[in-house]
Formats: structure tokens, sequence, C-alpha cells
């Protein structure tokens, strides 16, 4: 196993780590990811976005402030937008935004049902190479359900 960024990679025997193999390492292999790590994510997450918005610029700032507002409540309630979003993070292939939906959608009481739902959308619209990214959605949403069964918060 290889430590990259807040994750754990399993690798295969005899695996040299190449270029190569450290550029592609998420697409081609098993992502594993610890309870400890989602806030090990959040923490990263905050830490980086308050350097960004340190920078001061407006457009940043404003893209920022964008993205907060689309996911309030409006015509559609707050749930059905994180669904959305899990949708569409799930289809453009980001990792880091489809474990941040799928947090967001725990914390708005999604059911798996309509997880699952909204999972099979992006795989009809992402196509089979998002199988990986579902797998991650899943696995993510399952250490959501224990931090729950444990009385533990889940938090971004």
């Amino acid at each position: 196993m290889i430590f990259v960024d807040a994750f754990v990679y399993k690798l295969p025997k005899q695996q040299w780590l190449s270029k190569n193999v450290l550029s592609n390492i998420a697409n081609n292999y098993d992502i594993v990811m610890r309870l400890d790590d989602l806030e090990a994510l959040r923490r990263y997450r905050e830490r980086m976005n308050e350097r960004i918005l340190s920078a001061k610029n407006l457009g940043i700032k404003r893209f920022f402030a964008l993205d907060t507002q689309a996911y309030e409540k409006g015509a559609l309630d707050v749930k059905t937008k994180e669904l959305l979003g899990l949708v569409a993070s799930t289809v453009l292939r980001c990792n880091d935004c489809i474990t941040y939906h799928v947090i967001r959608c725990v914390q708005e009481g999604v059911s798996d049902e309509e997880f699952f739902e909204a999972l099979n959308v992006a795989l009809v619209v992402g196509g089979s190479i998002t199988i990986p990214h579902l797998r991650r959605a899943v696995e993510i949403l399952d250490q959501c359900r224990q931090k729950q069964q444990r009385g533990q918060p889940v938090k971004l």
C-alpha cells in the first residue's frame, strides 16, 4: 500500500512506483479510505479553502459564493440539489467532489435507495468509465453510515 494525500492505495505485489503508476494510480487501483481519512479530508479542505480565499481574488471569491448559493434551498430542496451534485461529480469523475457530495447527502438524510437511484443516473449518463467512482461513492457512504451507527457526526 502507498499513502498519497489522505488516501491509501492498494498496489499489486512487486509493483514499482514509476511516474506512470503514480499518475494513473487513482484510476487503476482500488482506493481504500479509512474513517479517519474523512476527518483528514475535512481538515485539508477547510485549510486549503481558507488559503485560496485569503488571496482575495474577486473572481475566486465570487465563484465560491456562487457554488455555496447553488446548493441552498430554492425551487429544489437541498437534498435534491446534493443528489444532483453527486450525479454531476460522478459523471465528471471528480473524487474529491464525490466525497463531498456523499457526505452532504448523508447530512441531508438521503436514503440508500435515493442514493443508489442517483448513482444509476450517473452510470447511465457517464457510462462504464464511472464504475470506479461509483465504488468510491459507495465506500464513502458505507463509512458515513458506520459513523452514524456509532453515534458520531458526519462532518465536512
